[in-house]
């Protein structure tokens, strides 16, 4: 079966993929249209809101608790059963989801200080942010029953589904800021009712496939169906454990909101960038082997459910490392190749970089703290990584009042990177202490081949880069030959390190344990 899950992961990835190309190009066009200035720190807080609020429920505490569960409902129930409990689900979710839309809008110029505190309630910065959330904060609600759809989907193996819905979300954005935008007194606001139309996009999307597998939803109130109980029960805890890192992410708006103007968006934009790994193959094996954990704990497969983290961990390691490395060692030319247009000048590119950098460090962290909470999930036990969450909370909060004053941006987030691993560390512990997690032998040579893979690579580019001022002064289009040119001579590079350190692929990322 584990090249059943290889597979789902290619497959999903390649959407996710898909996705974060276009979102490049989202980047691109907003980077030339609106800068790095104080429109946009407002409306990076007007879409960071509702999006954090989509992370931490919807893709967070929700689908954790929900997907286990229909799993069970999958493996051990009638598909007319199922069909209730996704019907109770729908409506008692969207019910909730209205209750907390209607909440957001009204109450947006609150909403806006809590999270922004840094911003001058009297200035424009601050009213632009809370027309924009008034206009993006429904998102919430659209895009949370998006993934309540995409959370069957998976359950039911269409991964591509849901890995691919992203997209339009994108295309949408790139079409508003180009049509609409200009067409409107406040052009940046033109932006925030292209979230808003993108919502209504992707849950579209994805109902003929519901339909196609007669699980499109009827929406029916009921807090007392058995199934909503359990998910509402297993949520609540759920809320600190792996959506821990998107808490931090909002924390890290909320203490640039106090630092210069331009701060907020320095750190949005590498943060965009570091999530293209992170959303390409983090995201993408943990949505696939969630489900097969789940019915690993179900038939009480334990020695399955060991071997498929500890394969998950390995795949993530081999991609999350030189990802890393990458970022770290080429932030400058990275950010000047895919932002320097327009408004976004040299010295934007300067600020991002200090901050991608530091990011950088938390990279393969972020991506095993996916596949280690997935294990808790699975499990149904929600409590252990709560705790964890709540430590790294509070940790990147004691970190960033540290590394703020002599880091500025930057120190905000080498903080994030900081509390996760921490987290990760925490929750690789108590996966084993709990006897849910045995590593399978072999780990300690990996690691030196890994690191050995990984020092070539750093080397090579750190060469091949050279000096960021000259990347800054060319044209976009030697700029964009000499990173593709030095990207493909770094994949070169890595995987014949890995090849010279012993590491075969194949065994890695296929093993020949079939049990999977």
């Amino acid at each position: 079966m584990s090249k059943s899950l290889f597979k789902s992961t290619a497959v999903v990835g390649s959407m996710t993929m898909i996705s974060r190309v276009f979102g490049f190009i989202r980047d691109m066009v907003t980077a030339h249209l609106f800068g790095a200035g104080a429109a946009f720190d407002a409306f990076s807080v007007a879409f960071k809101i509702p999006n954090f609020m989509r992370r931490l429920f919807a893709e967070g505490s929700f689908s954790q608790a929900f997907v286990p569960v229909l799993s069970e409902y999958q493996k051990q129930k009638s598909h007319e059963e199922v069909k209730q409990f996704v019907n109770a689900m729908s409506g008692t979710l969207g019910f909730v989801l209205l209750c907390v839309t209607i909440f957001g809008v009204v109450f947006a110029p609150v909403i806006v200080r809590v999270f922004a505190p840094g911003f001058d309630t009297h200035g424009p910065r601050f009213d632009l942010a809370v027309t924009m959330l008034r206009i993006t904060f429904p998102y919430l609600m659209l895009i949370s029953l998006t993934a309540f759809s995409g959370a069957i989907l998976n359950t039911y193996s269409r991964f591509w589904v849901a890995a691919f819905t992203p997209v339009f979300l994108n295309i949408v954005m790139i079409l508003t800021a180009i049509w609409l935008s200009p067409r409107m007194a406040t052009p940046i606001i033109g932006l925030a009712w292209g979230v808003f139309i993108a919502g209504v996009v992707q849950l579209i999307f994805q109902s003929p496939f519901l339909r196609h597998m007669k699980l499109h939803p009827r929406p029916k109130i009921d807090f007392k169906n058995p199934g909503v109980r359990r998910v509402l029960k297993l949520m609540v805890p759920a809320l600190f454990g792996v959506s821990v890192s998107q808490i931090n992410l909002l924390l890290d708006t909320l203490f640039a909101s106090f630092l210069i103007v331009g701060s907020v968006s320095w750190l949005y934009y590498s943060d965009r960038l570091m999530e293209f790994p992170l959303g390409v193959f983090g995201v993408a094996i943990s949505t696939v082997i969630l489900p097969n954990l789940s019915r690993h704990h179900a038939s009480q497969s334990d020695e399955d459910f060991s071997l498929t983290l500890d394969w998950a961990m390995r795949c993530v390691m081999l991609v999350g490392v030189p990802a890393a490395v990458v970022f770290a060692v080429m932030s400058g030319p990275l950010l000047s190749t895919l932002f320097q247009y327009g408004h976004f000048d040299g010295h934007a590119v300067e600020m991002a970089r200090k901050s991608l950098s530091m990011f950088a460090i938390g990279i393969a962290p972020f991506m095993l703290i996916k596949i280690l909470a997935a294990g808790f999930y699975a499990k149904q036990d929600m409590k252990t990584p709560v705790r964890i969450g709540i430590m790294a909370m509070i940790a990147n909060m004691v970190f960033n009042v540290i590394l703020i004053w002599p880091f500025k941006h930057a120190g905000i987030a080498l903080a994030t990177s900081l509390s996760a691993l921490l987290n990760m560390g925490f929750l690789y512990y108590f996966l084993q202490k709990k006897g849910f997690y045995k590593p399978r032998d072999g780990w300690k040579f990996f690691s030196f081949r890994l690191v050995f893979a990984n020092s070539v690579l750093a080397i090579w580019l750190w060469f091949g880069s050279g000096d960021l001022q000259e990347w800054i002064t060319h044209h976009a289009m030697w700029r964009g030959t000499h990173l593709v040119g030095l990207l493909l001579s770094a994949i070169v590079v890595y995987f014949a390190g890995l090849w010279v350190a012993g590491i075969k692929m194949q065994d890695v990322l296929i093993p020949q344990r079939q049990s999977i």
